[in-house]
């Protein structure tokens, strides 16, 4: 995400806040989507899990692939690596919590389009 955060699980928590605030409006524009072009129910929510895990841990998750994958043979490229990384130690934890956040707030956003749809029925 690559905003100012606190380190450690202070960091991550409010990463998978922000990340639970993406996946909830996200939920809300393809659930619009849904009714708009008719496409089934799962098809808002899979769209909407994706496109929140992408935007909510996009970055994170790319420098947790991308120190996992290349080797970081020398310890200048190590260092000059983790130094573009805001709280490299807590990575894994920040990467978890935005990808729980994202689906978490997909979620809370089914929740409550369904309890409006139940609404509306009575």
């Amino acid at each position: 995400m690559n905003l100012p955060l606190h380190l450690g699980w202070l960091g991550a928590l409010e990463a998978g806040l922000i990340a639970l605030a993406i996946g909830f409006v996200l939920h809300g524009l393809f659930h619009a989507l849904q009714k708009r072009f008719a496409w089934k129910p799962g098809h808002d929510i899979g769209w909407a899990c994706l496109a929140a895990v992408a935007l909510g841990a996009g970055v994170d998750l790319w420098n947790l692939f991308y120190l996992g994958v290349v080797r970081l043979e020398s310890p200048v490229y190590a260092r000059i690596a983790l130094s573009r990384i805001h709280d490299a130690d807590g990575l894994g934890a920040r990467v978890f919590m935005e990808i729980v956040g994202a689906l978490g707030g997909v979620a809370l956003g089914w929740m409550a389009t369904q309890a409006l749809a139940r609404r509306h029925t009575r």
